[in-house]
């Protein structure tokens, strides 16, 4: 009977072409779409804007400075117009560096004041206030970094080789990188996760819609008059979305994987992860959503309330669990209400295995509170089924 029941699952849900939409076609998009959407963000690239450059130095200093720069900025206009100032006031040009005479001394001595400042960043008036800042910042580091080499070099020169130690020491004291088995997170690396635990909770619409007509249509009154018994039908529509679920989780991974890349984006790396913890997370957290989606089945008792209900649900889930908005953006507030979201708990379990390189022992907290949202869940969807 379990067997036959189950069968009858996946045949309703293969006639619901919508409902198969919405359960692989629209998490897919979202991946796609997201992905790179955030591609600057999570991996910026420098914008290379417009701009021009004017050395009144001439010097091997200011050469250096305005080489480095456009490596990084890519190269300017060249050659650099002549009424540069109308350029820039119009909007032409971005930005002009000018490096005044005198560069390399101001290097070495740094008079106070005014006559100090050799090198000008001018921007357009309409320049984007973000981009100003980040710019001039990176122009500051460039310079700074000059000036370093330049009283390293003297005080090497002067025979005060203590101190220039002390101070190259300090130079090479501080290292950033990250910690994990991936060295920089990518868009795709934050997108399928969160768009994989949304797309499994989204089974709710298929489940509770496909349950209100076997109810309306007198299919459950048959079925229980057979001896079905309230568990064998409600584990009859576990076991085929749970395999639905799983289907879902490899045409996401495999888009992440295979699809970006083709598509010009970033590939999902899946080099080193713990293939066990992934399984058991992936099952969890397909648990959570089939649980759930029963108990909201069970609930609902019109096709109305069973297409708004379910939805609506999810995405307060997705927008307080970190799915759509970034956690670390929440204000704290919103961060503590996120900690209760059971999509949260399984974005964070993806994000422990697929960017942190967390083994089983490391993801087992997070899937025992799944596990435990999916017995909840079940018990409520038993009750209000023999109800």
């Amino acid at each position: 009977m379990f067997f036959a029941l189950a069968k009858k699952e996946l045949l309703a849900l293969s006639r619901d072409l919508h409902g198969l939409a919405a359960l692989f076609l629209m998490p897919m998009v979202f991946i796609v779409v997201m992905s790179m959407a955030l591609k600057d963000v999570y991996s910026p690239r420098v914008q290379a804007l417009r701009y021009a450059v004017v050395n009144l130095d001439q010097g091997p200093k200011a050469e250096s400075l305005l080489t480095a720069w456009s490596k990084e900025h890519g190269a300017p206009v060249v050659p650099g117009p002549e009424g540069w100032q109308d350029a820039l006031r119009a909007g032409d040009l971005k930005y002009v560096l000018q490096v005044d005479a005198g560069f390399a001394h101001a290097l070495e001595d740094a008079p106070e004041g005014e006559d100090g400042k050799k090198v000008h960043f001018l921007a357009e008036p309409g320049l984007d206030q973000g981009l100003f800042e980040s710019t001039r910042a990176s122009l500051m580091m460039h310079v700074a970094q000059l000036r370093t080499e330049s009283m390293l070099a003297q005080l090497k020169v002067e025979g005060d080789l203590a101190q220039a130690s002390e101070l190259l020491f300090t130079n090479t004291l501080v290292t950033a990188e990250r910690t994990g088995k991936n060295a920089r997170p990518s868009s795709v690396q934050q997108s399928v996760p969160g768009w994989l635990v949304f797309g499994m909770f989204f089974v709710v619409a298929s489940i509770a819609g496909l349950f209100v007509d076997e109810r309306s249509c007198g299919a459950l009154a048959r079925l229980r008059s057979l001896g079905a018994s309230p568990v064998s039908l409600l584990a009859a529509k576990v076991a085929p979305y749970m395999l639905v679920n799983g289907i879902q989780a490899v045409l996401m991974l495999s888009v992440g994987v295979w699809l970006m890349p083709v598509l010009g984006g970033d590939g999902l790396s899946l080099q080193g992860i713990s293939w066990v913890a992934l399984v058991l997370v992936l099952m969890s957290i397909s648990a959570a959503a089939v649980s759930l989606a029963l108990a909201i089945a069970c609930l609902v008792r019109t096709h109305a309330q069973a297409s708004t209900l379910g939805p609506i649900l999810n995405v307060l889930m997705a927008a307080l669990g970190g799915i759509m908005v970034p956690l670390f953006v929440m204000p704290e507030v919103m961060q503590q209400i996120a900690a209760y979201s059971p999509m949260n708990w399984g974005l964070e379990a993806l994000l422990d295995v697929l960017l942190r390189g967390a083994d089983v022992s490391a993801v087992l907290p997070r899937v025992g509170r799944l596990g435990a949202f999916s017995t909840l869940m079940l018990a409520g969807a038993y009750g209000l089924f023999r109800r």
